[in-house]
């Protein structure tokens, strides 16, 4: 089995106001990991944005979450568009994406799939909206998030009763930096790929609705999910985007 550092080490990285973000696109990604299959379990991805950049940039054990993923995927448009100046291929790979394409890669190997975080409504809604757009899809099990830090002994009981599922994939959506946090503690202890893949539950289960493929193509998906929620992401929006240009500026 290739060692957890040389598999790290595969692929090349991006730095990006000082963090690294994997030089990938979707199907260099699916590739990396159908390639990978039994080296990867145990193992965790970030889905990686401008939010989640910068939040890395100004904190240093979040850095380390990021930097010492299995990949750090760019999921943000600025990321993929800025790591094409050093890596042409480099394109987004979006959560919903990303396990869409899994879901799909599912028809043709045996993959068993966990669900963990949001709500018990969302996650029903999505394994509904699973079983009918893809009634193959091998689910193994779900459990809801309990919304506040859990004890070391509740991540054990968590990780004991997620791997009893044997899952190959475990998609956890507790919002960054929480999901992330949490995949890196879980690390080699639970045994699926775990990938933090934030409100893809909901887009997917369409309890959220999806940007508009050309509103992504052009990087304004932010705009269109501030339309949606402008209380929770105004502040968010404003002062992330802000420092993520000066950080870019500066760097450069």
């Amino acid at each position: 089995m290739i060692k957890q550092e040389l598999l790290i080490k595969m692929i090349p990285r991006v730095d990006i106001i000082g963090v690294p973000i994997s030089a990938v696109n979707m199907e260099s990604c699916i590739d990396f990991l159908l390639s990978n299959w039994d080296a990867i379990h145990g193992q965790y991805i970030c889905v990686s944005n401008v939010h989640t950049t910068v939040m890395a940039h100004d904190d240093k054990e979040y850095y380390h979450v990021q930097a010492n993923s299995l990949l750090s995927v760019p999921d943000g448009k600025p990321l993929s568009v800025i790591g094409r100046r050093k890596y042409s291929e480099m394109n987004r790979v979006t959560g919903p994406d990303f396990m869409r394409r899994m879901f799909e890669e599912s028809k043709k190997k045996k993959i068993r799939h966990f669900f963990y975080g949001s709500t018990q409504e969302n996650i029903d809604a999505l394994v509904t909206k699973i079983r009918i757009e893809y009634p193959w899809v091998e689910i193994v099990g779900t459990e809801p998030s309990v919304f506040r830090p859990m004890s070391k002994k509740e991540e054990e009981q968590l990780s004991y009763r997620i791997n009893v599922t044997n899952p190959d994939f475990v998609w956890v959506a507790l919002g960054a930096p929480r999901q992330e946090e949490f995949c890196s503690r879980m690390e080699g202890e639970i045994r699926g790929l775990m990938v933090g893949v934030g409100g893809a539950f909901s887009v997917i289960a369409g309890t959220i609705p999806e940007a508009p493929r050309w509103m992504q193509n052009l990087s304004l998906e932010w705009l269109y999910r501030l339309a949606q929620e402008p209380k929770r992401l105004l502040k968010r929006y404003a002062v992330t985007n802000t420092k993520f240009v000066w950080y870019l500026l500066r760097n450069n």
